[in-house]
């Protein structure tokens, strides 16, 4: 049997790359049953003929980000635009979060930053720089920023994600041109962008590299996080010190860390509100079950 990478699942037929060559593959019964494959996956599979394929086994995935569901990642690059759509950092918290919790190495990208850069988007972003998180500005459209970027991106799977119209497709154009990704034009009327990539495929990138265009996420649910974990997922609130509680949430209780490194300027008002608003979702998801 011959082993690759699953790089797109459309209508029930899974396309499996092994090498330079792709195959066109079903599930056997067995996998159907017990398994759900994800692009990603390391599967082995049986060749039927010149590019057709049988999907025999799945072999065990390192881990699984859930929103967009890829397998086996390395890092994520979490895109949003200075402006045209506007940044929205409640949704950029809600994405760090999400990649905080599946493991997985973190890049920030603002892209269009031909596009004028006011004071207070600068100060916006300098808090994730603080925090530790790589923050990289890059124009697709004259070509800023993109060596910095393509370091992050050889020889590991990375996923790129973020909102519709933000450029995602375009930087992956701009940085590897063979790809040929269709992009979009912005929305006037709703100031956000209009969906171009439909379903999540990896693509290869350079010679030991893999990169995954998603669809735009408009909104990003974190049902699946339990509400005791989102703490420690601000990574700066481990650096804030002990709480007089052990199992503190940081909200209203006396002793709180946290509190006081917000009241010290140490940890910016602006994260601090947006952790009480997923709190807040969190639980509300907790009261269903």
């Amino acid at each position: 049997m011959l082993e690759g990478i699953v790089t797109k699942a459309i209508g029930g037929f899974y396309y499996v790359a092994v090498g330079d060559k792709i195959f066109e593959a079903t599930l056997r019964g067995r996998l159907k049953r017990d398994e759900k494959i994800y692009v990603g996956d390391r599967v082995k599979l049986n060749v039927l003929g010149e590019s057709k394929a049988v999907l025999e086994e799945l072999i065990p995935r390192r881990s699984l980000l859930f929103r967009p569901s890829v397998a086996n990642l390395d890092k994520v690059v979490i895109v949003f635009a200075i402006s045209q759509p506007e940044p929205n950092p409640l949704h950029l918290d809600r994405m760090l979060v999400l990649a905080e919790y599946s493991e997985l190495d973190i890049i920030i990208c603002l892209n269009k930053c031909e596009l004028n850069i006011s004071d207070s988007k600068k100060e916006l972003f300098e808090v994730y720089k603080k925090i530790g998180y790589p923050v990289i500005f890059t124009s697709a459209k004259e070509g800023i920023g993109l060596a910095e970027l393509d370091q992050y991106l050889r020889a590991s799977l990375t996923v790129f994600a973020g909102p519709s119209g933000v450029g995602k497709s375009s930087l992956l154009n701009a940085l590897q041109p063979g790809l040929k990704l269709k992009t979009g034009e912005l929305s006037v009327k709703i100031a956000r962008g209009k969906h171009t990539t439909r379903h999540v495929e990896l693509l290869m990138y350079g010679k030991n590299g893999f990169v995954v265009d998603t669809p735009g996420f408009g909104n990003v649910r974190l049902d699946e996080i339990p509400s005791e974990l989102l703490p420690n997922l601000f990574v700066e609130f481990k650096q804030a010190g002990n709480c007089r509680f052990q199992d503190c949430r940081h909200v209203q209780e006396p002793g709180c860390a946290v509190k006081k490194a917000v009241e010290d300027g140490v940890i910016a008002k602006s994260r601090y509100e947006n952790y009480l608003i997923l709190l807040k979702e969190a639980l509300e998801v907790k009261k269903t079950w």
